[in-house]
């Protein structure tokens, strides 16, 4: 990612690469033209758990791990025990520190009448998650457990943009937006970063965060004050809300008889949307495919798991390992192993089941990733259900690719390092990386 100072930044403070988790803003998907993003996490719309989102991720235990993207909930493992813990926070002593600071809220607090025990009890529960300091890890209330359900089911209530948190910049940057989303309409593009939500600042947030202050209602506005690279001042951006159904999967057939298929994310919609992809570019006579997986957050692993079946030889597509060393582990059949030349694109916003899928193609060396590093997301989240309406999501293990590779913090390398021309595609809509993919393919085809 190109290197930015915001307005209000010292040259060289705060410059870095973006984390992927949830649904936000991105460029258009090379190739694509407007009909695709380079994508990260979906906002407003979303919150990738696999991921990251993105949005980077998580994965999901009970019926499905998630890369941030979520499918599925975890039952507590049994009730909580009276008997704490050594290092329990919840002791006697907090407890009374705990009444006494309330005590002391009720009495002087100027905006007391403002603030519900729902709010404070909520507040409590996430400050036991944040002093975990893991972005990944967090509460969700009801409202926001049922906003994570239906974002898995791929039809979100926002403005239909995806957003990765800069790590370095300790902001959330927009990565992609979904075609015919609000987001596309208001003009938003991939590195905005987004300064401020209705007037309040994000950085030193975190993603689900300002996600939830950019998700509501349909036909309600939100105010985005945006830091677009290369504009002296910021930028301001009225949106209304709309419904936006997630098309997480996009094809057609390049000349040459080239298939091509971009992945905005891993949803429950996706893995169906990816065979009936596949399966009509084999019909038009597909001799080769590029698999785009540039700004893809992640997803929930059962659907990542059903993709990787369509693609590779038998044997396993990636394991993880729970802090007590218990391995679990994913594996393809073989029945469908992908047989043409294969090249994957991938790029810095390549995160979690991205990097899943890519890493054992890679490593089965059935295709050729062509891009830049990934993102490096290699731990696992499960969300809990505290059995009243809400949740709780924590890091409970860390993965590892087919081959036993280890990438959190580290991403995959592509066998082709090639950073895209951003000028080059701003000018003139000219994808190098995907014109490398092409030169491959032919390569390999004889042509």
């Amino acid at each position: 990612m190109t290197e930015y100072r915001m307005p209000d930044q010292r040259p060289g403070q705060n410059d870095g690469r973006g984390q992927n988790s949830v649904p936000g803003e991105g460029r258009k998907r090379p190739g694509m033209g407007a009909r695709f993003f380079i994508a990260g996490i979906l906002t407003g719309v979303l919150i990738c758990l696999l991921g990251g989102a993105y949005a980077a991720g998580a994965l999901l235990h009970s019926g499905k791990l998630s890369w941030e993207g979520t499918g599925g909930m975890a039952a507590l493992p049994s009730e909580p025990s009276e008997t704490r813990t050594p290092g329990s926070a919840v002791r006697s002593e907090s407890i009374r520190k705990l009444r006494q600071i309330e005590e002391l809220i009720d009495s002087v607090y100027y905006y007391a009448d403002d603030t519900s025990r729902e709010q404070k009890e909520s507040g409590l529960y996430r400050g036991l998650m944040e002093s975990l300091e893991d972005p990944y890890s967090v509460y969700y209330n009801e409202d926001e457990l049922a906003e994570l359900d239906a974002e898995t089911e791929g039809v979100y209530y926002g403005i239909g943009a995806y957003v990765s948190w800069n790590t370095d910049s300790d902001a959330p940057v927009i990565t992609g937006t979904i075609r015919q989303s609000p987001a596309e309409a208001a003009g938003l593009e991939a590195g905005d970063i987004i300064y401020k939500v209705e007037g309040e600042e994000t950085m030193g947030s975190d993603l689900e965060t300002v996600v939830s202050m950019i998700r509501g209602p349909e036909g309600t506005p939100v105010h985005l004050t945006l830091y677009r690279e290369g504009n002296p001042d910021y930028l301001e951006v009225q949106i209304i809300r709309g419904k936006v159904s997630s098309e997480t999967v996009l094809s057609e057939m390049l000349e040459n008889q080239i298939g091509y298929i971009a992945i905005a994310e891993f949803d429950d919609v996706t893995s169906g949307q990816f065979e009936e992809a596949l399966a009509s570019l084999r019909e038009q006579g597909m001799k080769g495919m590029i698999l785009d997986l540039r700004g893809n957050p992640g997803g929930n692993v059962t659907t990542v798991t059903e993709i990787a079946e369509q693609l590779l030889p038998e044997g396993l597509i990636f394991y993880y390992e729970d802090r007590d060393g218990e391995r679990t582990e994913y594996s393809a059949s073989g029945k469908h192993a992908f047989s043409l030349p294969l090249v994957v694109l991938v790029n810095d916003y390549s995160a979690s089941a991205s990097e899943i899928l890519s890493g054992a193609i890679q490593d089965a060396g059935i295709g050729t990733l062509v891009g830049t590093q990934t993102y490096g997301k290699g731990v696992v989240q499960t969300v809990y259900d505290l059995q009243d309406g809400t949740a709780v999501k924590l890091t409970t293990a860390a993965y590892f690719t087919r081959n036993g590779r280890d990438i959190n913090h580290v991403g995959i390398t592509p066998d082709v390092v090639l950073p895209l021309d951003a000028e080059a595609y701003r000018e003139d809509g000219t994808d190098n990386q995907m014109d490398k993919a092409k030169e491959l393919l032919l390569k390999e085809l004889g042509k």
